[in-house]
């Protein structure tokens, strides 16, 4: 193993977490190793596999067919002990876009992090390092960053740059961290909002590819995969974004 190789245990030292105590080894409060080492046994194998499991999840929800069966009382039981999801995703907090839902999958089978916007800055948020948790210490092969139609967010940030508007609070932070999306679209053909909701993804992914050190370096190694998509409200339909 290389210095600059993370592994689980770097994680948990880098945490401020000293030894491995086995069941009672708590990551500042979130996640204990149990659930990082939950049973595989169900679990896409590789990047290329989980994407084939979500696409597939999304055509039965633009079918109107439910899994129920992974969102049942049984279903909970299974996975108190541990997690073991295979996909994080990086998704708008927008109350119409439920990633398990939208993908048909069950309880503990994906790691989401949600934000309005799908931004993977300001850094302080959280929402790299969650990111970096999934990919790293509970091992997702794959992390989509999700963006859906009609955001409100980049609509922000879109009359930001073009009336100056200003936002309250820290929801400010949130529309300049997607305004130069915004930039990048203006000269392109087609509606300004819908390329720059691509636009956004696009950026989201290529910061995670070139994260430092943890995601950038799975990249490197092939060991994840980071992929943009965009989730159109109307049609319920996922498409990627290359």
């Amino acid at each position: 193993m290389s210095d600059n190789s993370f592994s689980r245990r770097n994680f948990i030292k880098i945490s401020g977490v000293g030894a491995i105590a086995a069941a009672s080894l708590n990551l500042g409060g979130m996640l204990s190793i149990p659930e990082a080492l939950a049973d595989e046994s169900k679990r896409p194998q590789n990047a290329d596999e989980a994407l084939q499991v979500l696409m597939e999840g999304n055509k039965r929800f633009v079918n109107s067919m439910k899994k129920d069966q992974e969102r049942s009382a049984e279903r909970r039981k299974e996975v108190v002990a541990g997690q073991n999801p295979f996909v994080s995703i990086l998704a708008c907090a927008d109350s119409r876009v439920a990633p398990e839902i939208i993908f048909d999958q069950g309880i503990g089978d994906l790691f989401v992090v949600r934000v309005a916007g799908n931004i993977v800055n300001p850094t302080n948020y959280g929402i790299q390092g969650s990111l970096e948790y999934g990919a790293l210490v509970l091992g997702t092969p794959l992390i989509m960053v999700l963006g859906h139609s009609g955001c409100g967010a980049v609509t922000g940030a879109i009359e930001a740059l073009q009336k100056g508007t200003e936002f309250p609070g820290s929801i400010n932070n949130i529309v300049q961290a997607i305004e130069p999306a915004v930039v990048k679209a203006k000269g392109e053909k087609g509606n300004l909002l819908h390329n720059s909701i691509i636009s956004n993804v696009q950026i989201g992914v290529d910061k995670l590819n070139n994260s430092d050190p943890i995601i950038s370096d799975l990249v490197k190694k092939g060991k994840v995969k980071v992929v943009g998509a965009n989730y159109d409200l109307k049609t319920g339909e996922v498409k990627l974004i290359s």
